[in-house]
């Protein structure tokens, strides 16, 4: 889709008054306003209900002195730290200026597609003021505020961190409880999404109760988390150091809402052959490896009993990215690589009769399904009660190398759906039935050769971050994943930028454990994903889907069937084409029995609901790049049209 200058610029409303609904009969595309003259994508509107339009009392305003030097900049406090808003409560938006003469400044909310949700304009005394706009959002999601000086319309609210010039985000998150109320989990395990990373832990700045932690990762629906229990983190010195009856825990899991994926991967210096802390040899002794893990098992046996009564496993990794070329690379021999993985299985499972241990987490889908088959042939499935991977499945996974790209010539790497269902056929046929996959890491980044500045990422970059985000995420548990890890928190210092859920907002090129973010539209992507998907069961890709049309559907224990869909085409959908938001493909997804007619619910990517009807037992969709999630009650309909994936299990 092609990029479009601004023309025109926000509704100017009278001074006494900061609110304006959305523009009427707006027939396809609006322009949205990071800034007056930025240039931004072409996004699909339709005109919206009254209920649905944002509504911004009028602005109060209070001196302003001390609150830094831009001519205008804006944020919204009053969150738990994350800069999201539960569905229903009102935001407020503090608008800072620095003016020499009395001034007027003009406001717009956009939401992920780039659709003016309110717009306006207020009147600001000269010298520091600080004017506080209070929001009502009917609709969940991501929404970028913009504003200007009516006497400076090029300057805009400033570049912060990673976060390009002329926004400021926030999130309102998704409700979805009176259609879907939340699943009873048998066991806590059975949750199905994860974060990699750290940033559970990190302080709030507006929070907090409980530890005093900001609740990032249950905002946004995710349950597990990495816990270190590497021998070299916590043995650096010498053996027998590491005492299971005194070990820490970290903060992040007292509470018992974040679940523990225990890192086993890397060797200390002490019994490593080169003399150094290592991921690519075997010990010395399996002897003294065999111990520790031992030890291990002893901890997270008793760590599952009294934080985590209602988890049914503990589940390890043993080793991380051990790729030949990769930055962990493994060099020491085959054998001893099987040899490893003796020792820690047999080790852990001395002390932990609940233990899954897995391997051998590869950074590419179809790595692990080759190097599975290799090592197979010198035993190590006997070590392998599942199977960890990180879910990258080609050079660059991001807005421009979505998911779903198709195999255009011999030797191209094949799509993420096809490398799973490779992957899930070797697990069949080497592992013992049912044996968990766990996706420990996945992100999209931006384009590889993009970097951060004021002017990027734009509004059509962030929409396709935040599709393709969450279609990688469905196309791994639609292909047989039990769980899957979301990379990451938000934007850290990578070669390829633009990881993070989030904004980085304190160091211009990201920074590891921030305390200071702001959502991005894939965040809310995720936020909504996880509440409509998790505590289900795979059913599987569906049957007769035509050409670029992807559809998965998922079982909730209550007996309705959530099934994710979206279209794709690669030749509408890069940086160079633009990521075109409009371009859609009919199809009829079969609900009911033939015959049937009825209404059904409709979540669009930001947890958004609308009932639709059906006829004859098959629901009309008009199908975008963003997923849609249907909610339908006929199970049988939807399982007869399901193909489990390979030595998939349901729990």
């Amino acid at each position: 889709m092609p990029f479009h200058p601004l023309v025109s610029a926000p509704m100017i409303l009278p001074a006494a008054v900061a609110s304006a609904s959305k523009p009427r009969g707006v027939a396809r595309l609006v322009l949205a306003a990071f800034a007056t003259g930025a240039l931004l994508a072409s996004m699909p509107c339709q005109a919206a209900d009254a209920a649905d339009d944002a509504v911004c009392h009028s602005a109060t305003s209070r001196d302003g002195a001390g609150a830094g030097d831009s001519p205008i900049s804006a944020d919204t406090p009053g969150s738990d730290g994350t800069r999201l808003f539960p569905h229903g409560r009102s935001v407020r938006i503090e608008v800072v200026t620095r003016t020499h003469a009395d001034d007027k400044v003009q406001w717009q909310i956009a939401d992920t597609w780039s659709r003016p949700q309110a717009s306006g304009s207020f009147p600001v005394a000269a010298g520091a003021r600080v004017t506080s706009l209070t929001c009502t959002m009917p609709q969940a999601g991501y929404f970028a505020f913009s504003a200007s000086l009516a006497s400076q319309p090029a300057a805009t609210l400033p570049q912060r961190g990673t976060r390009p010039a002329g926004i400021t985000t926030f999130g309102v998150l998704p409700d979805i409880s009176s259609t879907l109320p939340p699943p009873a989990f048998a066991h806590q395990d059975l949750h199905r999404f994860g974060g990699q990373g750290t940033a559970y832990l990190a302080p709030g700045q507006h929070c907090c109760g409980g530890d005093g932690f900001r609740p990032l990762y249950t905002d946004l629906g995710l349950a597990w988390a990495n816990d270190n229990r590497n021998w070299y983190n916590e043995e650096p010195k010498g053996p027998n150091t590491f005492e299971p009856a005194t070990a820490e825990l970290a903060t992040g899991f007292r509470s018992g809402d974040i679940m523990r994926l225990i890192l086993l991967d890397g060797i200390p210096s002490w019994a490593s052959p080169n003399g150094q802390d290592t991921h690519s040899y075997a010990p010395v002794s399996e002897a003294a490896l065999h111990d520790y893990m031992t030890r291990v098992g002893t901890d997270s046996a008793h760590v599952r009993a009294k934080i985590f009564p209602r988890q049914s496993r503990n589940y390890y990794q043993v080793t991380w990215e051990p790729d030949p070329d990769g930055g962990l690379p493994w060099r020491d021999t085959d054998a001893h690589f099987v040899d490893l993985y003796r020792s820690v299985w047999e080790g852990i499972h001395a002390t932990d009769p609940n233990a899954v241990v897995m391997g051998l987490t590869y950074s590419g889908v179809g790595d692990n399904t080759k190097w599975l088959k290799h090592f197979a042939q010198l035993g190590i499935t006997r070590y392998l009660d599942g199977v960890t991977i990180h879910g990258y499945y080609d050079f660059g996974t991001s807005p421009s190398h979505p998911p779903e790209r198709l195999v255009n010539a011999p030797g191209d790497t094949p799509g993420l759906p096809e490398a799973m269902r490779d992957l899930r056929a070797t697990m069949r046929d080497l592992l013992k039935p049912g044996a968990p996959l766990f996706v420990t890491e996945t992100g999209i980044s931006y384009d590889i050769g993009s970097a951060y500045g004021p002017h990027y990422p734009d509004a059509q970059t962030l929409y396709a971050q935040g599709a393709v985000v969450a279609r990688t995420h469905l196309i791994l548990l639609g292909e047989g994943a039990n769980v899957t890890f979301v990379f990451y928190g938000a934007d850290m210092p990578e070669t390829t930028p633009g990881y993070g859920l989030f904004f980085e907002l304190d160091h211009a090129q990201g920074a590891y454990g921030s305390s200071n973010i702001s959502p991005k539209p894939a965040a809310l992507a995720v936020a909504a994903m996880t509440r409509l998907i998790d505590g289900t069961a795979t059913l599987g890709p569906l049957r007769g889907t035509p050409p670029g049309v992807y559809a998965y559907a998922f079982a909730r224990p209550d007996g309705k069937v959530i099934t994710a869909l979206w279209s794709h085409d690669n030749a509408h959908w890069s940086a160079k084409t633009g990521f075109d938001a409009t371009r859609a493909t009919n199809w009829a997804l079969p609900v009911d029995a033939r015959g049937r007619s009825g209404e059904v619910s409709v979540f669009d990517m930001m947890g958004n609901e609308t009932k639709t009807a059906y006829k004859d037992g098959t629901l009309p969709l008009n199908l975008t790049e963003s997923p849609v999630y249907v909610v339908s009650g006929n199970a049988a309909v939807i399982k007869a049209n399901a193909i489990t994936p390979a030595g998939y299990v349901a729990p």
